[in-house]
């Protein structure tokens, strides 16, 4: 799916970055169309770029240019490049597993050269086993294809990021810190964020709780969902919500050893919400859909997980983890989408049968995400 969108940017665009965590598969996906590769986390592959630039600059695209944060000097000499030949597109792929909001050169220097994509993990659709894919998360080896990756290497993964990456990537924190940040977040999964709570816990003031979790956010590790904004009368929620993007690692943060009943955890009401909120982003992303996620929440009690705007059209989503719905969630959904003037209802869950009509739906994770491809 995001193949197609990434051709088709790569048709309107002389560059394409395509951003996304590391090992989620952006240079597997990448190589399938590059005529050049150059994985610039190694120094002597910047060295091989260098010394051969006038060759690849002038050869057939679309280079790969991997891991490209880590020569910074690249943005402007591509700037360039492209202007040089600014009706020629698709020369160019950039792989970051870094967001371009943390990447200045990138912003100031392709601004208008180039179009930026974000590749998930592994989401339903490519894979078949919903409860599999929700235990070990979607990384490609982490276990959601078979084997025994889970949890060994989803902690191995957090721990070269506190240690390694995520350092390299300007976090100031020490990886002992970070790690402990880890694990309060995950136990803070689907919870309105409180930026002193956690600051105190560390030690930290809130400011630089703040600019913690932007790396980590812009990591693709973590995910804050803004409250949305109405003018009722009801006082609403206005701080975000935390979610860990990948159930996988979220599960090895709270210790859910390989064996153990998901469905009989404290927790796993928070971990089924935060793993559909990020199928149905993940699969909107992929099919390169315009939109804006919030959620919903006023202080006597009405609440929805989720509200998506995309041009005219507002849709509130509740998520349950039952297979047998209410007529009393239905109501409270109305009341909700009535609230927030949405003219889409849908109420998500573990039904074996789905019901979906023009403007209200009680669906399953697969069925709503085949419905809106």
């Amino acid at each position: 799916m995001l193949t197609d969108v990434l051709r088709r940017r790569l048709a309107q665009f002389p560059a394409v970055s395509l951003v996304g965590p590391r090992q989620c598969g952006k240079t597997t996906l990448a190589r399938t169309l590059a005529r050049r590769y150059f994985n610039l986390e190694a120094p002597e592959e910047r060295t091989r770029l260098d010394a051969t630039w006038a060759e690849v600059m002038t050869g057939p695209g679309p280079v790969v240019f991997d891991e490209a944060q880590h020569w910074p000097g690249l943005f402007s000499r591509l700037r360039g490049e492209i202007d040089a030949r600014r009706k020629q597109n698709g020369r160019f792929v950039l792989l970051g597993s870094i967001a371009p909001g943390l990447m200045r050169d990138v912003g100031e220097s392709l601004a208008g050269r180039m179009a930026v994509l974000e590749l998930a993990p592994f989401c339903l659709g490519e894979v078949a086993n919903l409860d599999r894919l929700w235990r070990s998360g979607g990384f490609p080896d982490g276990g959601v294809l078979g084997g025994e990756g889970y949890p060994v290497w989803q902690e191995n993964y957090l721990r070269a990021m506190s240690e390694r990456d995520l350092p390299t990537w300007g976090l100031p924190a020490a990886p002992v810190v970070t790690q402990r940040l880890f694990r309060m977040l995950a136990a803070e999964q689907g919870a309105i964020l409180n930026l002193s709570k956690l600051g105190q816990s560390l030690g930290l003031t809130h400011h630089t709780v703040g600019a913690y979790l932007d790396h980590l956010e812009g990591a693709f590790l973590i995910r804050r969902v803004p409250a949305f904004a109405a003018n009722l009368r009801k006082r609403l929620v206005k701080a975000p919500r935390l979610y860990w993007r990948d159930s996988g690692l979220l599960h090895a943060l709270l210790r859910l050893p390989a064996g153990d009943d998901l469905l009989a955890q404290p927790w796993v009401g928070a971990s089924w919400e935060g793993f559909v909120i990020e199928q149905i982003l993940a699969a909107r992303t992929a099919r390169g859909m315009a939109q804006d996620a919030y959620f919903f929440r006023t202080h006597d009690g009405y609440e929805a997980d989720l509200v998506l705007e995309s041009g005219r059209r507002r849709e509130v989503i509740e998520i349950k983890l039952t297979s047998g719905p209410t007529p009393e969630d239905l109501a409270r959904l109305r009341q909700v989408g009535t609230l927030v003037g949405a003219n889409q209802l849908t109420l998500i869950c573990r039904v074996r049968h789905s019901v979906i009509r023009a403007n209200l739906a009680v669906a399953n994770l697969p069925d709503y995400l085949e419905r809106h491809q």
